[in-house]
């Protein structure tokens, strides 16, 4: 199953907690995806911080499909959870039976990306108008993908409970 949603929406908490609960979720942002340079193709792998203005125009976070496809094979007959948000997910859908997609308003995520510890994604002012940008955008795109959407402004036991509940 795969998880995503806007950076700050809950992925990777919601990861944590479905992998303390036995299941087996993995967090697309290590080992799964990486930054490209869109006009060249070239990895980045030290990408500046914070990302300079007009950064995010020309790279952007991509998964590496071969990886997403290794782990589908690994996990014929059991449900795995992969937690994450990448330019590139339509390279990958085919392989996962289900989506979620957790949904947050405007300000829960200005909030959350502030305030976090986990990573500094979206405290520059660069990263912050792309995450704003993208966020009422997330919850009709994923609609039309067929979805599963999720209030992740609930606690995160119940949106846990909510992804669970759809992959079952």
């Amino acid at each position: 199953m795969w998880i995503t949603g806007i950076s700050g929406a809950g992925k990777s908490t919601v990861c944590e907690l479905l992998h303390d609960r036995g299941y087996v979720a993995l967090d697309a942002d290590e080992g799964f995806s990486r930054w490209i340079d869109r006009e060249t193709g070239e990895i980045v792998h030290d990408p500046p911080h914070p990302v300079p203005a007009g950064w995010l125009d020309r790279f952007g976070w991509f998964i590496v499909r071969e990886k997403v496809a290794e782990l589908a094979n690994e996990s014929p007959s059991r449900t795995t959870f992969l937690c994450g948000s990448v330019e590139n997910e339509a390279d990958v859908l085919d392989l996962f039976a289900r989506t979620v997609c957790l949904v947050i308003d405007d300000d829960t995520l200005r909030h959350r990306l502030m305030t976090r510890t986990s990573n500094a994604f979206g405290r520059h002012p660069e990263e912050l108008a792309a995450a704003l940008w993208w966020n009422p955008r997330m919850r009709s795109r994923y609609e039309r993908l067929g979805a599963v959407i999720v209030d992740a402004t609930r606690p995160i036991a119940e949106v846990a409970d909510a992804v669970l509940e759809a992959a079952s």
